[in-house]
């Protein structure tokens, strides 16, 4: 797979450097003067190794035939022409207003401008999943399979999970992947996995598809679906989708097996194997890490299949109840803080605690300051750029509050979901070591409380690297935020502010209501350095209740170094002065980037005066590129903006961070608006930071920290 995104690293410098360039003659001769110089022998064929081991070259080499030439260069820079006329992606440093689509790379602003797909070649992308019905009742339905037998989907109650794959004998994509599903049947069915095998095309002929079932060994039924009406109620996209179903019938997944093929590529192994993790989590009793995507294949008629959107996964009458419809909806929305135990202030586990709540949460949800969500919002095709995106699904929230602020209809006790646990061990899996807090810190009834830093030194011998943790308070409910920072060894004040200096280092892991734990792909882990301390800032809120808490972290290390090391740099304005009753006043802090990096997430910091932020980047051609839009910042929610696609910028590109405060009478939560406010720890003063989660391609274990040395504004 070849994504435009990923051309950056070999495209964009030379873009920049004939953005003024008036023919495209002077495009071919930069590229070929480029090529001529790495290419040593003059074969005219670039390998992996005349390129120095850039990560480049693999994404350019999307054939897999270990070289690359010039022509297939110049073909490919050719859609980037766009880029560099028409200055695509330039927008105006103005207040804070909701963010307009999240124009993700140069190239993909290059094809915006041509007014058509960035690439011939298409690969799974992820997607939000309640806005593809994931988290919804499935429908049953009848069947009769090849054999001519009748059957029904709910008929498979006893199993742990039911895969219903879409496949068939003509589509190329389709027939690609019926090894595939083969090896995953094989693998998953002695496990309580059944599978059922739908055959959309009407051309596919029931023969066919025995002697592709006898080919493959597949055991599970098979269903020709001549008539419309199964793949209708799935809604169903492509020939190779896949969906995934719990023993209640709840969507858990729904997407693509994986990304070894798609349209126009084929990978020598999957980079992503959806379906089979899918499978993984929903039978250790977890979610899956990646619930829906598109599923490139043979495009099955719009008019036998519904959008996402539509009633084809929901509810089996029309009718919208608690059991069918509402309980998934609160499952996937408000459990993780609202149950017995949790942050929440009361649980919405049951269907008398949701009724009688009912006025709260209409209004909550009306006003969308539930679920906590404050990223300005992007155009519906991209509502999938974050990864942790909170806001409901348009259809859930209709179907909500219109259920809120009708009879509240209770429904069938058949149709409801699989309970939820949220005490059943730690969620990255059993830790290879858990750090404890060595005393328990006393936690006041009522009031505020300042911050408190605990810290704990570790005793490893070598480096380590962490491919997952989890931070678990032992006192959830009165537990606001934490922040993790790591301090090598022979640091001097390890934990202590020192105006912003420790800001700037960045955070190594983070904890706020509903996001406690990261697991992170294969090949990228953080550095815990050998003899590290490690620092824990603790923002606790009295809750009525004295009690204590004795905070635990756990860490999963990978058993060799990645390939990238992921790494945290905060944008930060120390020297920040915010005037006396001042209701909108602007800070801004900038770095221009001294080599090129992958962003992965955004995660703003201010404290109750912070109003508003905005992550830009300012690009060497002039060009500016809005990131990451909060138009009405929260304290309350210390939010990590995860991006579903990591985006690349280059080395010069200026990263911008603008922030915006309310030092007024006018904001409730100023504890003093007659006060000059300055940088300090605790929350009634104030910060100005922005922090980048990033790695550095190609540098490997090599890696060194972003640091912010110039450009504050």
């Amino acid at each position: 797979m070849i994504l435009w995104s990923n051309l950056r690293p070999f495209t964009v410098p030379l873009l920049a450097a004939v953005a003024c360039a008036a023919d495209s003659a002077n495009l071919g001769a930069t590229l070929e003067e480029r090529f001529q110089t790495l290419d040593r022998n003059h074969d005219g064929k670039l390998t992996r190794e005349e390129a120095g081991g850039a990560a480049w070259f693999d994404r350019l080499d999307w054939r897999g035939t270990g070289v690359v030439t010039l022509e297939e260069i110049q073909a490919l820079v050719r859609r980037f022409r766009p880029a560099a006329e028409d200055a695509a992606i330039t927008r105006p440093l103005d207040p804070p207003a909701p963010a307009g689509a999240l124009v993700t790379s140069v190239a993909e602003a290059a094809a915006t401008s041509e007014g058509g797909s960035a690439s011939p070649r298409e690969a799974p992308k992820i997607l939000k999943p309640a806005e593809r019905g994931v988290g919804r009742l499935m429908p049953d339905f009848d069947f009769i399979d090849i054999h001519g037998q009748k059957g029904r989907l709910s008929d498979f109650r006893d199993a742990r999970a039911v895969v219903i794959a879409l496949t068939g004998t003509s589509c190329p994509l389709a027939k690609k992947y019926g090894p595939t599903l083969a090896r995953l049947e094989k693998d998953f069915t002695a496990q309580g996995v059944v599978f059922l095998f739908v055959a959309p095309t009407a051309t596919d002929t029931p023969a066919e598809l025995r002697a592709l079932a006898g080919e493959l060994g597949l055991k599970g039924r098979i269903v020709h679906a001549t008539a419309p009406q199964i793949v209708a109620r799935l809604g169903a996209q492509t020939t190779t989708e896949a969906f995934v179903v719990d023993a209640a019938r709840t969507v858990v997944f729904r997407g693509a097996v994986d990304d070894q093929y798609g349209l126009g590529y084929t990978l020598a192994a999957p980079r992503e194997t959806y379906l089979r993790e899918a499978l993984t989590a929903v039978i250790a009793g977890q979610r899956p890490r990646i619930a829906a995507t598109t599923a490139p294949g043979c495009a099955l008629d719009a008019a036998v299949s519904p959008t996402p959107a539509s009633p084809a996964l929901g509810t089996e009458t029309g009718t919208v109840t608690y059991h069918n419809r509402i309980s998934r909806i609160i499952q996937n929305n408000c459990l993780e803080c609202h149950h017995a135990g949790g942050v929440g202030p009361f649980s919405l586990a049951l269907y008398e605690d949701v009724r009688a709540h009912a006025g709260m949460i209409r209004k909550q949800v009306t006003r969308g300051a539930m679920p906590p969500w404050f990223a300005g919002p992007t155009e519906p095709a991209d509502s999938s750029h974050w990864r942790n995106d909170r806001t409901l699904a348009p259809a859930d929230k209709a179907d909500f509050l219109g259920w809120l602020a009708g009879e509240k209809v209770l429904g069938d006790p058949a149709e409801a979901p699989l309970p939820l646990s949220f005490d059943s061990g730690w969620l990255i899996g059993p830790p290879d070591t858990v750090l404890q807090f060595a005393r328990p810190v006393d936690i006041k009834a009522d009031g505020v409380m300042p911050y408190q830093t605990i810290r704990i030194a570790t005793t490893f011998g070598e480096d380590r690297w962490v491919q997952a943790y989890e931070i678990r308070p032992t006192a959830r409910e009165v537990v606001h935020h934490v922040i993790v920072r790591v301090h090598p060894a022979g640091e001097r004040d390890a934990g202590k502010n020192r105006e912003g200096a420790n800001e700037r280092d960045g955070f190594f892991a983070a904890y706020v209501p509903g996001n406690n734990h990261v697991r992170f792909p294969p090949g990228f882990a953080k550095k815990l350095p050998a003899g590290a301390t490690i620092s824990f800032q603790m923002h606790y809120t009295p809750n009525g209740k004295a009690t204590t808490d004795q905070t635990r972290f756990g860490l999963i290390f990978s058993p060799t170094p990645p390939a990238h090391i992921i790494q945290v740099a905060g944008l930060a304005n120390p020297r920040l002065r915010i005037p006396a009753g001042e209701g909108n006043h602007l800070e801004s802090t900038s770095i221009t980037l001294p080599s090129e990096i992958t962003v992965l997430s955004f995660a703003p910091h201010m404290h109750v005066r912070g109003k508003a932020a905005r992550y830009e980047a300012i690009f060497a051609n002039g060009n500016r590129q809005r990131l990451l839009d909060v138009p009405a910042y929260d304290f309350n929610w210390q939010i990590q903006y995860q991006l579903n696609e990591p985006i690349t910028l280059p080395r010069g590109t200026q990263l911008v961070y603008t922030a915006w405060y309310d030092n007024s009478a006018g904001n409730p939560a100023n504890p003093d608006p007659s006060k000059t406010v300055r940088w300090g720890p605790q929350t009634f003063e104030e910060m100005m930071l922005g922090y980048v989660e990033y790695y550095v391609p190609g540098r490997g274990v090599s890696d060194t920290k972003l640091r912010q040395t110039a450009g504050l504004r």
